[in-house]
C-alpha cells in the first residue's frame, strides 16, 4: 500500500474532542492534533472500519459508527451556510426563469439544482448551461466551465435560506459565491464513487495524512 501524499483540498480532517471522540474538522480549525483522511465518504468509512484513527493517534479514541454520514452532514452544513452569506451577498438567485436569464447573460459561476428536480426541467437547464459552456470555448474563454451541482434537496435548500421550492438556483460573480462554490465542490468530491483509474487506491482505502504535516498539531 502505498503512502502517496495528497493536498489538503484532497483531504479532510478529523480532530479529537475534549472527551476522545473523533469529530469532523471540516474546516480545519479546531486545536490540537489532527487526522486527515482522503476527502470521500468510501475512505472515511474505510478508516472508521479499520480503526485507522487510534493507530495514527497511537491512542484510543471513541468513532462513532456513522462518522462518514455526519461528514456528509457537515459538509452540507458548510454548503448551506455559505449560500446563505452568498444570497445576502446578492450572488445568489432563484427560479428558473432568472437562472435561465442570468446563465444567457453568462453572470453565473455555478448552476445548483434541486436533487429532487423534475427530469425535464433539469434537463433544461442543464441544456442551457452545456451551450453556455460551449459558447465559452468558442469565444477561448480563460478559466473553468461553470459546473452543474446536484447535491441537496429543495426541502434542504428551502429551509436552510428560508425560501420555498427551490428547484433552480445560481450563484453569480462574487467572494462570498466563489466561497460557496467551494463548498459544493468538496461535497461532490467527498460523495462522489471512487475511480480506480484516477485515485489511488491506498488513500481510498483510508490512508492517512503523517502527523508531520497537520499545521494544527
Amino acid at each position: 500500500m502505498t503512502r502517496k501524499e495528497l493536498p489538503v483540498e484532497a483531504l479532510v480532517r478529523f480532530a479529537v474532542s475534549p472527551d476522545g471522540l473523533i469529530v469532523p474538522d471540516v474546516d480545519a480549525r479546531a486545536e490540537g492534533r489532527g487526522v486527515w483522511i482522503t476527502l470521500s465518504h468510501e475512505a472515511v468509512a474505510e478508516a472508521v472500519r479499520k480503526k485507522a484513527f487510534a493507530r495514527s493517534l497511537k491512542s484510543a479514541v471513541e468513532v462513532p459508527d456513522d462518522l462518514a454520514d455526519l461528514t456528509k452532514l457537515r459538509l452540507e452544513q458548510r454548503l448551506l451556510s455559505a449560500l446563505g452569506m452568498a444570497r445576502k451577498a446578492g450572488q445568489f438567485i432563484t427560479g428558473a426563469t432568472k437562472v435561465r436569464s442570468a446563465l444567457e447573460a453568462n453572470e453565473v459561476v455555478a448552476l445548483l439544482t434541486a436533487s429532487d428536480a423534475a427530469e425535464d426541467g433539469r434537463n433544461k437547464m442543464a441544456g442551457t448551461l452545456r451551450a453556455l459552456n460551449h459558447a465559452r470555448r468558442e469565444q477561448g474563454f480563460a478559466g473553468a466551465e461553470v459546473p452543474h451541482f446536484e447535491l441537496l434537496s429543495s426541502a434542504q435548500m428551502g429551509l436552510a435560506l428560508g425560501l420555498e421550492n427551490v428547484i433552480h438556483a445560481a450563484l453569480t460573480t462574487g467572494a462570498a459565491a466563489q466561497s460557496a462554490v467551494e463548498k459544493a465542490r468538496r461535497l461532490a468530491q467527498y460523495i462522489a464513487p471512487a475511480k480506480d483509474e484516477t485515485t489511488d487506491r491506498a488513500a481510498v482505502n483510508g490512508v492517512l495524512l503523517s502527523a508531520e504535516h497537520d499545521e494544527r498539531r
